[in-house]
């Protein structure tokens, strides 16, 4: 009879402990996140999302991939998602199209471009001169990825348009597979993509585009300029949990970031994925503050003009807040 009874306490303890788990779920704000691309090169993200950051704010956050920022800002501003992640020139262009509901950036998450620069040639020696008269396999007219490209170009003094071929009608994330196939000289990928093509003995990294355009705004977060303000509760909740996992990647190695966020890669052997974050961390690619600072903007508004991207200059006040990110650092 005792031994009924324990069995029946341990049942009934089991089952509360069950209906409190649910009722913490249900308790937790829902939102959608869409992202440009799965990359390593976002690393501190996923460590969020690995870890329980975003439970621990409260949050339930659906990631989406968007691929492709044009994609991830039609997403954001269709009502979609709640929270875009992409490269700020998005809302630098929907800002200037007259929006009234505009997009605006609340935290910034990589300080340098992802992408790096693939030679088919796997003996070469390389120099950017090495480029003129090739064809390469560029990204979007108008996207940071070929943006910055053309921008580390013109100041080894290259013509984008007359010293070598870009190809810009491969859609994002399929490049890789067309180099792969045998199109163009070089391409330009992000990790897992660049290594991948090393392994697989088609190409060789020869540049990382993050190190010779030096620091660049190249990702962040952002959220239509109503949302942020009938939410700012959820915005600063979503930063914390950001905040938290930058913290993380600054205090660990390769390998212990590399295994926190193993669950996002599971395509990815253990060996590659350290390697792969040990290539982002060493180049100092992730921010230690989620601060989108004025002279970042000032930068980027720099390259997009010398695309000839640009129509006018957006004001720093109207797509940026720091308010958000600022707080996340007290905590």
């Amino acid at each position: 009879m005792k031994r009924k009874f324990i069995i029946v306490l341990a049942l009934v303890f089991l089952a509360v402990l069950t209906m409190a788990g649910c009722k913490k779920e249900d308790e937790l704000i829902e939102i959608t996140l869409n992202e440009v691309a799965h990359s390593i090169f976002y690393a501190p993200m996923y460590v969020a999302f690995e870890e329980g950051y975003f439970e621990e704010e409260g949050l339930k956050v659906n990631l989406v991939n968007g691929l492709g920022a044009d994609k991830t800002m039609t997403a954001l501003l269709s009502g979609e998602c709640e929270i875009g992640f992409m490269g700020a020139e998005a809302s630098i262009y929907v800002y200037n199209q007259g929006a009234e509901d505009y997009v605006v950036n609340f935290a910034q998450l990589t300080q340098r471009a992802g992408n790096f620069l693939v030679s088919r040639d796997l003996n070469e020696d390389f120099k950017w001169e090495n480029l003129k008269g090739k064809t390469v396999l560029g990204g979007r007219k108008g996207g940071m990825p070929q943006m910055v490209f053309e921008y580390i170009l013109k100041n080894k003094g290259i013509d984008p348009q007359k010293d070598l071929n870009i190809i810009q009608n491969i859609d994002f994330g399929l490049t890789s597979q067309a180099f792969a196939s045998g199109q163009g000289d070089y391409t330009i990928e992000f990790e897992p993509a660049a290594t991948a093509l090393e392994l697989e003995g088609v190409g060789k990294v020869v540049a990382s585009l993050g190190i010779e355009s030096g620091k660049v705004p190249y990702t962040s977060f952002s959220a239509r300029k109503s949302y942020i303000e009938k939410h700012p509760d959820i915005i600063q909740k979503f930063t914390n949990a950001i905040q938290k996992g930058m913290d993380y990647v600054q205090s660990h190695t390769p390998e212990e970031i590399a295994k926190a966020i193993s669950g996002q890669f599971k395509e990815t052997d253990e060996k590659t994925l350290v390697l792969l974050v040990t290539r982002y961390y060493e180049q100092e690619t992730w921010k230690e503050n989620l601060i989108f600072e004025e002279e970042s903007l000032d930068l980027l508004q720099d390259i997009l003009e010398l695309a000839g991207e640009l129509d006018k200059r957006v004001p720093y006040e109207s797509i940026v807040t720091t308010e958000f990110a600022k707080n996340a650092l007290s905590k």
